[in-house]
């Protein structure tokens, strides 16, 4: 069960170019997924329970259908890239596959540094355009700054979880070879550097975003 509140947008994400990593396509962002769910697994940020994608059409875009393929905690991308493509809707035998996400639970420490169960706690997104591979990892939970989502401080429960996100974020680095871009800002929070970008604190809170939840 969730004990957090959760943003509707990503309160920071940072994004790969993997251009020239390999070359564009589902097998590429399929062994992308499965190398970069293996470091957030290890970290104790995703373990990865669920793939889901939806299928595109060229020069129409999303068909409507979304498919979902239950995970059991790691990748096989030859597997899995068989398995996708056994999904592909009987109607639309042109059909491609979109970005693909994967997701399931992960755990953070409260401030006393008691472990919890949180699901979607980190996001991972791979992008598999014949053109384009990139890759995508998001987070929608306030664990990660200063300020809670009422704009209370709580730098006990940032201390004992951002250096964990840290770690895994440079780890990523490490696998693929090449720095990761802050995506771009939201009403919940941008991201600067490994971490979260401190907000501008009032009488000591922070702003109070759970107007938007």
């Amino acid at each position: 069960m969730s004990v957090l509140m959760r943003a509707p947008q990503e309160c920071a994400s940072w994004e790969w170019d993997l251009d020239g990593l390999a070359p564009p396509g589902l097998d590429a962002a399929l062994m992308a997924a499965a190398r970069m769910s293996a470091v957030l697994r290890e970290h104790g940020l995703l373990e990865p329970a669920r793939l889901e994608w939806k299928w595109l059409v060229i020069g129409r875009g999303s068909i409507g259908v979304t498919t979902s393929l239950t995970l059991r905690g790691t990748l096989d991308e030859a597997v899995l890239s068989q398995r996708v493509r056994e999904c592909r809707p009987a109607a639309y035998p042109e059909a491609e596959v979109g970005a693909l996400t994967v997701s399931g639970p992960g755990t953070w420490l409260d401030a006393e540094g008691k472990e919890h169960q949180e699901p979607d706690l980190v996001a991972l997104t791979v992008y598999p355009d014949e053109r384009h591979l990139g890759a995508e990892v998001a987070l929608f939970h306030d664990i990660w700054g200063y300020c809670d989502f009422r704009g209370i401080p709580h730098p006990d429960v940032q201390r004992r979880n951002a250096p964990r996100l840290a770690a895994a974020l440079r780890e990523l680095e490490s696998l693929l070879g090449r720095s990761a871009q802050p995506g771009d800002p939201t009403y919940f929070g941008h991201a600067e550097d490994h971490g979260l970008e401190m907000p501008d604190l009032i009488d000591g809170r922070g702003p109070d975003l759970t107007d938007m939840l």
